[in-house]
């Protein structure tokens, strides 16, 4: 039996073979205009008196590829027609425009109308040839001519009338002639002859050839036209702001129509664009309409316009092809119908409660998902509630903003005195916003919104999370929005931060862990007690009361397992502000607080040892880091007394040294001693010592203490790195300063240390003591015959020290070898020094 294969694979053989015919033609005419080339050019050369023979020629293999041309046969045609219809519309033109006034009236209607006939007529019979592109340039022509014919008319017959309305009319009437045409074409050419034989994608298009039309310009130019008649008409009757609207959204309306409709996708697309530029709009003009009025009615006349749009959208929506296309026009009408009536509101309402109305039927949108609607239009209606969600929430930023930043401006002046309320405090320097007191509402409504999503497990857990964003904001500005009592806001903050503590703690006790509930919970607390601190700097005993509240409250809180890696350092940065503030409360000075302070390190080093024994250790470094901050900030406050400064270095060794006992923890150590060493300096600093062993010796005794003990330890620890760097901090500065000292102790002490480090090293048989001990001694001694060398060269004639250099080379050239030879033996004998 013979399998016959369905249509649409048959169709896709089909189209395979066509374009490989198609390609292996385009191969074989290259090929014959290749041997046409070389038959002339052979032709030519034996016509031409001695010439020589013709160039072998060189045949093309089957496949190959020929060489690439710059333009397309159609591509020429194409170019070509447009431009002999640009040529012929421009000449005429200018007959009518110019050399109209040499014929009279009869004939000029004649020779118009007998251009424009022939030039409409010819499409037919070129369609009917296979010549489409010709057609299609000829119908351009052809319409061109209409538009002078009605330019025409205006200026023989309706001189007198108003360009506007004769413009609409005209318009209105080749618009209609226009589709006319494009419809008659199709009736009067048969759809085999509606396209050029050439081209062989019309017999390969099958069910999609019915719905082309034979001449694609009419219709498209059609729809175009019909875009002014309506518009042009509102604007020769002198037609008010609603009118022009109204006409838009009836053209938006139309080409809503055309778009829809099964029809050639030129003219689709021409529509669609048409509505929405119409639709965009008449739906601006409404809304400004609608929002600007002064009065109800007017409001109400804009919102019926705006009802008028979400009506068309609405209906594109159900008709709509595409899913894609139906979610948005389904959107664009959900917006007008919240703007329309939202307009209506403002003319009724007071003006900060516009948008709580307009957030209500924002909400009541969501009614749509309960509807028997497709499935695109609920899911667009749903998507402009929730813009309308998220545009009432924006609304609500700039308070919210103003609440938690406010009070920063009260660092400048801590302790002004008791504020009036808990607004005066906050924003003393800020612009009070005039919608302030609808914003909590709107904030509760759309945080009950989320959080009913998040029960309905819709977008979860981003639906729960910005459930509860919203609510702590509404809570945040609701004591500034009712001007509670300056100490009632504090109490309504702590509150707050309490609470938001609490829900972290559910949170990670529903879920067994951390979740975004609960991150976002612990990070609102945080934000929360931020700005309770720094509201409370407007009195001093509201500033300890309220940092020693929120210490304690987050040490408490630091008990809980999933808590304390946020809680613990906000306690502790909490208790460093609680000691800076005990400080300026008790007079004391910068440098004196700063010995306050150190009680924060102290703390966290006792806590960050516990929550590591406790299997905490994600907490550890966290604790660490806020302790490590209050030592560096305790730094800061001492460095202006030298004697409290070193103080401070050296409880903070103590602190890093206490560190360091834990086994995990031993690197601290390093950091200890970095701290001594520089708490010693400090305090040689602050008694004006200037001689550099007293910095040097202290470093050098401790290293090479360290480095004793480790070659003891371990034997194959080799001398540089046990004892070469504690020597050289000793004997290099000493070297340093021994050339600027006139006096003769320092290098006799120095002459001496440096025989002892070097009669050590020659005992031990090290490396780095016998090095640096003898090259320490040999500067010294350098250092104490400089005057006498240079007395003894002052003394010689000039020309002895180039004859003593010379002298010098020559020797050392004739014993070059035995040199070598000695080199090479002290080198080993350093070698087998450790």
């Amino acid at each position: 039996m013979t399998n016959i294969p369905p249509p649409a694979e048959e169709l896709r053989l089909l189209d395979a073979e066509l374009r490989q015919l198609d390609a292996r033609r385009a191969v074989l005419l290259r090929r014959r205009e290749w041997l046409v080339h070389v038959l002339r050019t052979a032709s030519a050369q034996r016509s031409v008196p001695g010439a020589g023979q013709m160039p072998p020629v060189w045949p093309v293999a089957p496949g190959a590829a020929a060489p690439r041309t710059e333009a397309t046969a159609p591509g020429v045609q194409n170019v070509l027609l447009l431009l002999g219809g640009i040529l012929l519309t421009v000449a005429a033109m200018a007959f009518t425009l110019v050399g109209w006034g040499h014929l009279g009236i009869t004939g000029r209607a004649l020779v118009l109308a007998a251009v424009t006939l022939a030039a409409l007529s010819a499409p037919v019979w070129l369609l009917r040839r296979g010549l489409g592109s010709t057609a299609e340039a000829v119908a351009a022509l052809g319409m061109a001519l209409t538009v002078l014919d009605a330019y025409a008319l205006h200026e023989v017959a309706f001189d007198g009338s108003g360009g506007l309305g004769y413009a609409a009319a005209a318009s209105a009437v080749l618009s209609a002639a226009w589709a006319a045409y494009g419809a008659a074409a199709d009736l009067l050419v048969p759809r085999s002859d509606a396209g050029s034989p050439t081209r062989p994608d019309r017999a390969r298009a099958g069910a999609a050839t019915a719905a082309r039309p034979a001449l694609r310009l009419p219709l498209p130019c059609a729809v175009v036209t019909a875009q002014v008649p309506l518009l042009l008409w509102a604007l020769a009757v002198d037609a008010g702001p609603h009118t022009l609207t109204a006409v838009l959204l009836v053209t938006a309306a139309a080409d809503t129509v055309v778009a829809l409709r099964p029809a050639h996708a030129p003219v689709r697309v021409v529509g669609l664009v048409g509505a929405c530029g119409a639709g965009a709009l008449g739906v601006l003009s409404a809304g400004w309409l609608c929002w600007s009025a002064a009065a109800p009615g007017a409001a109400a006349r804009g919102a019926a316009l705006l009802l008028l749009a979400a009506a068309i959208a609405l209906a594109a929506a159900r008709y709509a092809p595409k899913p894609e296309v139906a979610l948005c026009a389904s959107l664009a009408a959900g917006l007008c119908l919240v703007a329309g009536t939202g307009g209506v509101l403002r003319a009724w309402l007071p003006g900060e409660w516009t948008v709580p109305g307009c957030l209500a039927l924002g909400i009541a949108l969501l009614t749509a998902v309960r509807t028997p609607l497709p499935r695109p239009m609920r899911q667009g209606v749903v998507g402009a509630s929730l813009v309308v969600q998220g545009l009432a929430v924006l609304w609500t930023l700039p308070l919210v903003a103003g609440t938690l930043l406010g009070p920063v401006a009260l660092i400048e002046r801590p302790w002004s005195g008791t504020p009036l309320d808990i607004r005066d405090a906050v924003f003393q320097d800020a612009a009070w916003p005039s919608y302030a007191t609808a914003a909590p509402p709107v904030l509760a409504a759309v945080a009950g919104v989320l959080a009913l999503a998040e029960r309905r497990a819709v977008r979860r857990p981003a639906s729960g999370v910005g459930a509860l964003v919203l609510a702590w904001a509404a809570v945040v500005v609701t004591p500034v929005v009712l001007e509670l009592p300056y100490g009632a806001g504090l109490v309504a903050d702590g509150a707050a931060v309490v609470v938001a503590l609490g829900v972290a703690e559910r949170a990670r006790r529903g879920t067994g862990g951390p979740s975004a509930p609960a991150l976002t919970a612990l990070v609102l607390a945080l934000v929360t007690s931020v700005t309770l601190a720094l509201v409370s700097l407007a009195t001093e005993a509201g500033t300890l009361a309220v940092l020693l509240a929120l210490a304690a409250l987050f040490g408490v809180a630091s008990a809980r397992p999933g808590l304390v890696a946020f809680t613990a350092p906000a306690a502790l940065a909490h208790a460093t502000a609680l000691a800076c503030a005990a400080g300026a409360s008790a007079g004391l000075r910068p440098e004196h607080t700063a010995l306050l302070v150190l009680v924060v390190p102290a703390v966290a080093a006792l806590v960050a040892a516990r929550t590591a024994r406790a299997d905490r250790s994600a907490a550890t470094v966290p604790i660490e880091a806020a302790g490590a901050a209050a030592a560096l900030l305790a730094l800061t406050l001492a460095v202006t007394d030298l004697p409290v400064l070193a103080s401070v270095l050296a409880l903070c060794g103590v602190v890093a040294a206490g560190t360091a006992l834990r086994p995990e923890r031993r690197r601290a150590g390093h950091a200890a001693a970095a701290l001594f060493l520089l708490a010693a300096w400090v305090r040689l600093a602050a008694w004006e010592v200037t001689t550099p062993e007293a910095y040097t010796l202290p470093v050098s005794v401790a290293a090479l203490a360290v480095g004793h003990l480790r070659r003891r330890r371990d034997p194959s620890v080799s001398s540089w790195t046990a004892h070469g760097a504690g020597l050289s901090v000793t004997l290099v500065p000493s070297l340093l300063a021994m050339w600027g000292d006139p006096h003769w102790l320092r290098p006799l002490l120095l002459g001496t240390a440096a025989l002892a480090v070097t009669l050590v090293g020659a005992r031990s048989r090290l490396q780095a003591p016998l090095v640096l001990g003898g090259g320490t001694l040999a500067l010294v001694a350098l250092h104490e015959l400089a005057p006498y060398i240079a007395q003894v060269v002052g003394v010689l004639p000039r020309w002895a020290p180039p004859a003593l250099a010379g002298l010098v080379l020559l020797a050392l050239g004739a014993t070059y070898e035995q040199r070598l030879r000695d080199a090479r033996r002290l080198r080993e004998a350093l070698g087998r020094l450790h």
